[in-house]
């Protein structure tokens, strides 16, 4: 997968455009899946909710912590221009940094008004049709909205124009979709057949979560070694816009689906990291290191609440 986002980034797939409409869909793949095959086996939608909040805590605290304590960048979204450079070449880096800093920003903000509509319309225990219907609408705003940025980003130059390779890569791509499905449908058949202990489907919801996060953990040390932190943030964050609201609005459609007792306390994280990362990034542009760390403590009082309890 990474080998073929290379392509598509040579292709006219830039920084937060690759992370933000690109991406999302690739590591996002296996939680779209998972929701509709337990949607098709009538499973509990508490495993589907479960597996989504997972998902997103797991890129909001592990995988940006992580790749922020070991290449920490100078800051959040572009490169340090290097000295001895001309006066214009550093000029034009500052404003690419700048925009990516501002997509970076947009994209928290929406993470953080997608959780509190899905608090909102949960705070009953159930999310039911209409408000799965609400939640895809909000996802499908917001992906429209991204289109139209890249577009406009094409219309107004300075971007190479997308090539019909592109389209060979997304088929590339949709076979190791189909591949993720047969897989992920054999393994949910298996832990279902498994009453009791850690491996089974007691903690199905868990284990699918942390199973189809291993992308996103690939792509965060990737780009993080890289250095390319405007790829990790959105691609980490793009992600968690495919779980919340999409998979739970999709599944919603289906059938009514209720919500786990780590529901609440996953909400108030998830806004509490949200809220962090938008004042440091907006502050300061960049995220220090002992933030880092504090996102990865973060992730283990998530782990221990829900599931050792």
């Amino acid at each position: 997968m990474i080998w073929r986002l290379e392509a598509l980034s040579a292709n006219g797939f830039e920084g937060t455009v690759l992370g933000t409409l690109i991406m999302p869909y690739c590591s996002g793949a296996g939680n779209l899946l998972f929701t509709f095959i337990i949607a098709k086996n009538q499973g509990p939608g508490a495993e589907v909710m479960t597996n989504a909040l997972v998902n997103n805590l797991t890129n909001l605290t592990l995988l940006i912590g992580l790749p922020v304590l070991l290449w920490p960048p100078p800051t959040a979204a572009g490169p340090r221009a290097r000295p001895g450079r001309s006066r214009r070449k550093p000029t034009a880096v500052r404003m690419a940094a700048g925009l990516n800093r501002l997509s970076v920003l947009l994209t928290l903000l929406a993470l953080l008004f997608f959780t509190g509509a899905t608090w909102a319309l949960g705070r009953d225990g159930r999310l039911t049709f209409n408000e799965g219907l609400v939640l895809v609408g909000l996802f499908l705003f917001w992906q429209t909205f991204h289109v139209f940025e890249v577009l406009k980003r094409q219309v107004g130059g300075g971007r190479k124009a997308l090539t019909w390779s592109v389209s060979g890569e997304l088929v590339l791509l949709g076979l190791a979709t189909y591949a993720s499905y047969v897989s992920i449908d054999g393994l949910v058949n298996w832990l279902n057949t498994r009453p009791a202990g850690f491996l089974s489907r007691a903690n199905l919801g868990w284990l699918s979560g942390w199973l189809t996060v291993l992308p996103n953990a690939f792509l965060a040390l990737y780009y993080g070694w890289r250095r390319k932190p405007e790829v990790v943030f959105t691609s980490q964050i793009g992600d968690g816009h495919i779980c919340i609201p999409l998979c739970i609005g999709i599944y919603a459609l289906f059938r009514p689906l209720d919500l786990p007792p780590v529901f609440l306390t996953s909400m108030y994280l998830l806004t509490g990291v949200t809220v962090a990362q938008l004042f440091f990034i907006g502050a300061l542009g960049r995220l220090p290191r002992w933030v880092g760390g504090g996102l990865i403590l973060a992730y283990g009082y998530f782990v221990q609440q829900g599931l050792l309890n």
